[in-house]
């Protein structure tokens, strides 16, 4: 009941009485539009007692009540159901370092470096002619453990790739693969220290490119006495780097493979990259990079690699593998209700203390920025993929959002219009997206391996042109 539309002025004294005195009403209740002033009552003492009971028993009306939420912040993953997922490791020891002391100078900005180690391993043999060799390039998120060995028995990110019959058949071929420029597993990288400082050189390391990469395994190569490497294999970033192996040294590169890759980066890719980015940047604990004096930006991290997680895979396969299910037991939260929920942060704590935060900037950058023809603007003739001689395999995934298929299509069709006769195209219908060639070793192993050891493309190659002259 609204006192502002039943009380008259006459009325006051008598409420005030009531109330013992002490009844105030406001100035406003007066001065209110809804106040309408009507003659006063015949005896002023005269009030509505249904009114004068409810302003006098509050108590009996009903009483206002609130549920709310208590959650168990931060939502802790208490449950994870097992599947297919690379296996990389946070690797301490087990590789062989190449060191190199003299200066290099980076592709961006004048960067400068007063020397750089690389930390690589090797399996199988390199026999007399050392025309055996096999450069293998890792993606963004791997170390050179690609597969146990003496050194390190622990399982490598490739495992099931590489060892005696494999798709890397280490009886006839000798591989070769080092952490990449700007990484954390014994190469130089932002955690490096400076040895000019004593410091870590955190952000104040050079900008990398994907030339700068490729540069200096060449540099390692030639130290090991290679003058050609049989083939260049790479995925993702890898693949990156074996397709500009093969345009930057034509003369050093017998074969190429290409797996999940392209020849430049695709916005969506990018887009993905600087959000993990921003994300890492954001986390005050960051420190604009120096933070190897103080705690680790897990948080930051952590969530960059949460994000990372949803563009390595499928949505074809969170279907099939997580669906709606609910995890069993748990009320409705802003916490975990779905298990795909905990298996995306599952994988961003399993991941975001085994790669350095920094390393994961500079190597994701590197790859954004990359673009083959920018490597030859200065040249007559600045299309990369007119350089690439050799016999390629070309991969593609068709769930890949990283890398869509259209641009694995797009570098085999390049290749041929440049004039590569001995182009091999594959295309896998796999529900693992992106990581499918970490995972497929049936399609991904067959065709590599048959690619490697067929002397089919060479010779009909060379028979083609023998039978023109």
């Amino acid at each position: 009941m609204n006192a502002r539309n039943l009380i008259r002025p006459n009325l006051v004294r008598t409420l005030s009485s009531v109330f013992g005195g002490s009844l105030k009403i406001p100035v406003q209740l007066f001065a209110s539009k809804n106040f309408h002033h009507s003659e006063s009552c015949e005896h002023g003492s005269q009030v509505d007692e249904k009114f004068i009971e409810e302003l006098k028993t509050p108590e009996d009306e009903p009483k206002l009540e609130f549920r709310g939420s208590n959650f168990d912040f931060p939502c802790l993953n208490k449950r994870f159901i097992d599947g297919p997922e690379p296996n990389y490791q946070k690797i301490k020891g087990g590789y062989r370092l190449f060191i190199c002391k003299e200066p290099y100078k980076f592709y961006y900005n004048g960067g400068l470096l007063p020397e750089f180690e690389l930390a690589y391993e090797t399996w199988g043999t390199l026999n007399k002619d050392r025309s055996n060799a096999i450069l293998l390039f890792t993606g963004l998120s791997a170390s050179s453990h690609a597969a146990s060995q003496e050194d390190n028995k622990l399982p490598g990110w490739w495992e099931k790739f590489i060892g005696p019959g494999c798709a890397l058949d280490t009886n006839k071929f000798f591989i070769i693969c080092a952490n990449q420029l700007g990484g954390c597993y014994g190469t130089t990288g932002p955690s490096s220290i400076n040895p000019l400082t004593e410091k870590q050189y955190a952000t104040n390391f050079p900008m990398v490119s994907v030339r700068d990469m490729v540069t200096v395994q060449k540099i390692l190569v030639e130290s090991l006495g290679i003058k050609k490497l049989y083939a260049a294999v790479g995925a993702s970033l890898g693949g990156m780097c074996s397709v500009t192996m093969a345009a930057l040294y034509p003369e050093m590169v017998s074969r190429l493979v290409s797996l999940s890759s392209s020849s430049k980066a695709h916005p969506t890719a990018i887009a993905f990259r600087y959000l993990q980015r921003r994300c890492i940047m954001e986390d005050p604990i960051w420190n604009r990079g120096h933070y190897y004096d103080g705690e680790y930006p897990l948080r930051g991290t952590k969530l960059a690699r949460e994000i990372a997680t949803m563009t390595y895979r499928s949505g074809i396969e969170w279907e099939k593998r997580f669906g709606r299910v609910r995890i069993p037991g748990e009320p409705p939260s802003l916490c975990h209700n779905f298990e795909i929920e905990q298996y995306i942060e599952y994988q961003g704590v399993q991941y975001a203390t085994k790669l350095d935060a920094n390393t994961l900037l500079y190597l994701s950058k590197a790859m954004d920025l990359f673009d083959l023809n920018e490597y030859f603007d200065d040249c007559e003739d600045k299309n990369g993929l007119n350089r690439v001689r050799c016999p390629t395999l070309v991969m593609g995934i068709t769930t890949d959002m990283l890398f869509p298929v259209q641009q694995q299509r797009d570098l085999a069709e390049g290749l041929r219009r440049a004039g590569n006769e001995s182009v091999t195209y594959y295309e896998l219908n796999s529900i693992y997206g992106h990581d499918t060639f970490l995972l497929d070793l049936s399609n991904i192993g067959t065709a590599l391996k048959g690619f490697l050891e067929t002397q089919m493309a060479v010779n009909g190659h060379l028979s083609k042109h023998r039978i023109a002259e």
